[in-house]
């Protein structure tokens, strides 16, 4: 079964950067980043395919994260620039085995523990 591994989540001032990875044991899946703050329910940060031809990212981050992959090292990457307080959360990556791009948390079969990112003022 899929094994998903996050790390480079850390501390960063406000207006910084950082880049989380998630490395996988299976197969080559769709790959999402979720988010959870504090007090929050998890939402959807980014999705790629396959491929990583197509990409989907939600409003709050677009144009600040980039997300990619590297199929050769079965790894996928959310790049984070500009990152604010709210951008605070334990971030998680997830597989999804059916086609398509997809936004929900359940739509998603395999979930990594997940990496602390706190960004501060």
């Amino acid at each position: 079964q899929v094994q998903l591994v996050e790390s480079g989540g850390g501390l960063v001032q406000a207006g910084g950067s950082l880049s989380v990875s998630c490395a996988a044991s299976g197969p080559r899946y769709t790959m999402g980043w979720f988010r959870q703050a504090p007090g929050k329910e998890r939402e959807f940060v980014a999705s790629i395919s396959w491929s990583g031809g197509r990409k989907y990212y939600a409003d709050s981050v677009k144009g600040r994260f980039t997300i990619s992959r590297d199929n050769a090292k079965n790894t996928v990457y959310l790049q984070m620039n500009s990152l604010k307080p709210e951008d605070t959360a334990v971030y998680y990556c997830a597989a999804k085995r059916e086609y398509g791009l997809a936004t929900g948390p359940l739509e998603y079969d395999y979930w990594g523990q997940g990496t602390q990112v706190t960004v501060s003022s």
